[in-house]
């Protein structure tokens, strides 16, 4: 088995994948015909996003996010985080956490995107992490 896909339901599909675009620098790998499902190029998993009325003609109703109650989160890592961040807002995503230093040897920040959703930018871990078997 291999994971695949997250997609994100959002108002906009084409909206969001220029914000994802101007925001973080991925590519568009793909986009339907009909607007209402999108793909970026982000590595083996890709990120794509459906629009919630697609999900909504499928019977499904997902639910609105928010920045103040995130129900999952995603994780951008870069060796630049500050200036990626700087990047992000300027794009239009809204600040959630400043950059900080933590403990575990890793830079973080986080941001919201226009859908509610809350992205870490953040760096590598630095230092050893033990893994328990």
């Amino acid at each position: 088995m291999k994971f695949r896909y997250t997609i994100l339901y959002v108002a906009d599909v084409p909206q969001a994948l220029a914000f994802y675009q101007a925001a973080f620098g991925f590519e568009i790998g793909f986009l339907h015909e009909g607007k209402d499902y999108g793909e970026l190029i982000t590595g083996e998993t890709k990120l794509a996003f459906a629009a919630k009325s697609l999900i909504a003609q499928l019977g499904e109703v997902p639910m609105d996010m928010s920045p103040d109650r995130p129900a999952f989160g995603l994780s951008f890592e870069t060796d630049t985080v500050a200036a990626d961040l700087d990047r992000a807002v300027v794009a239009g995503a809204q600040l959630v956490k400043p950059v900080i230093d933590q403990p575990w040897g890793q830079t973080t920040c986080s941001v919201s995107d226009p859908d509610g959703y809350v992205i870490e930018i953040c760096s590598a871990v630095q230092g050893e992490l033990k893994q328990d078997v």
